[in-house]
């Protein structure tokens, strides 16, 4: 069977693609860190380049990356920060209201086993023993503990560092040299096909540029509804559970699980009572509705061009192949699939094959 020279062309970069994708699996836990350095670097260099531009060839680059780099970690570490209030306030009000909480539970719990023969009974006195054993411990026996949990996940924890350190160190060199990172690829296209890259690269840009553009505005959107609607519960900590809550949800999922089970515990210490579980359920649930099926398919997926089904199959897929890593670069490498795939079918469409 004899195949054209378009033909040639196509199975090579089918080819290329399978090579790429196969890669990409096998060196998931490896390739992690430069992917999410990468994700970062393409979507600071705008700002890297601007700053550049407006220091006239009078400021390094060197210094424009470094202050972008230095003003996002400040960012990131802001967001994490956000935790600390939680916690300063959680521990006091864990430290007087979980023993209390503990004896509400048991004076129901008991009678209601009862109906059904069961005699169930919490050893109250030992869940205070516990309370005030580590809530009451000093820095150094929770440092002690800390050392010993990393212990015994050293290489989650030693993973976890090793990110936290690479990541910066890969994302520095990107954005360093991404102008000559993306002429060395250029120059590994024939001349032939120069056009239709430039075309395809193009079109890439801008769907990226949307993506990256809806997803701020679905976080920003989120933050404001969940502190808002924890605050009309009279909840303490609406504001920075609110806010971390809606920012961490760059990563899909993680950012909302770890606001619920933060927002249920703050209600659980503050209302000691089931408004808690109300509040977690109306605020969170109609939360999850609201960015589920209404603002990431249309604020993202719309923009883009993913069907709301689409955006929802992306996610999974991606996760479930790459972990971590797939489900944060999901929808941007979905949007640049969409593309190429748009352009095989409108190249199929203007063939023989489909004109007859």
């Amino acid at each position: 069977m004899q195949f054209t020279a378009t033909q040639k062309q196509g199975l090579a970069w089918g080819l290329i693609a399978a090579v790429g994708i196969l890669t990409l699996w096998l060196l998931g836990p490896v390739l992690t860190p430069f992917v999410v350095a990468a994700v970062m670097a393409y979507a600071l260099t705008p700002l890297v380049n601007r700053l550049d531009g407006l220091g006239r060839g009078r400021m390094p680059r060197v210094l424009a990356v470094i202050l972008v780099e230095v003003l996002f970690v400040l960012a990131g570490m802001s967001l994490i920060l956000l935790i600390v209030p939680i916690m300063a306030k959680e521990i006091p009000l864990m430290q007087a209201q979980l023993p209390l909480l503990a004896d509400a539970f048991n004076a129901w719990l008991a009678p209601w086993a009862a109906q059904y023969g069961f005699k169930v009974a919490l050893d109250v006195a030992s869940i205070k023993a516990f309370v005030l054993k580590y809530l009451n411990a000093n820095f150094e026996d929770m440092f002690a503990q800390v050392l010993s949990s990393l212990k015994l996940g050293g290489s989650v924890a030693l993973t976890l560092v090793g990110n936290a350190v690479l990541i910066p160190v890969a994302l520095f060199y990107l954005l360093m040299d991404w102008r000559g990172i993306v002429s060395r690829v250029v120059a590994l296209v024939p001349p032939a096909l120069r056009g239709a890259y430039d075309s395809f690269t193009d079109e890439a840009d801008s769907v990226l540029g949307q993506y990256l553009r809806g997803q701020l505005l679905v976080m920003l959107i989120m933050a404001v509804f969940y502190s808002v609607g924890m605050a009309l519960f009279g909840l303490d900590l609406a504001l920075p559970i609110g806010i971390f809550t809606g920012l961490a949800m760059f990563v899909p999922y993680l950012g909302f699980g770890i606001g619920l089970v933060m927002a249920l515990l703050a209600g659980l210490l503050q209302f000691a009572s089931i408004k808690a579980l109300v509040m977690v359920a109306a605020v969170f649930g109609c939360g999850q509705v609201l960015e589920g099926f209404v603002l990431t398919p249309r604020l993202v997926g719309e923009r883009i061009g993913l069907h709301p089904l689409a955006v929802i199959f992306a996610l999974l897929a991606f996760g479930q192949v790459f972990g971590l890593v797939g489900v944060l670069v999901a929808l941007p490498a979905s949007a640049v699939l969409l593309v190429a795939i748009r352009r095989v079918q409108a190249s199929y469409m203007a063939s023989k094959l489909y004109t007859g």
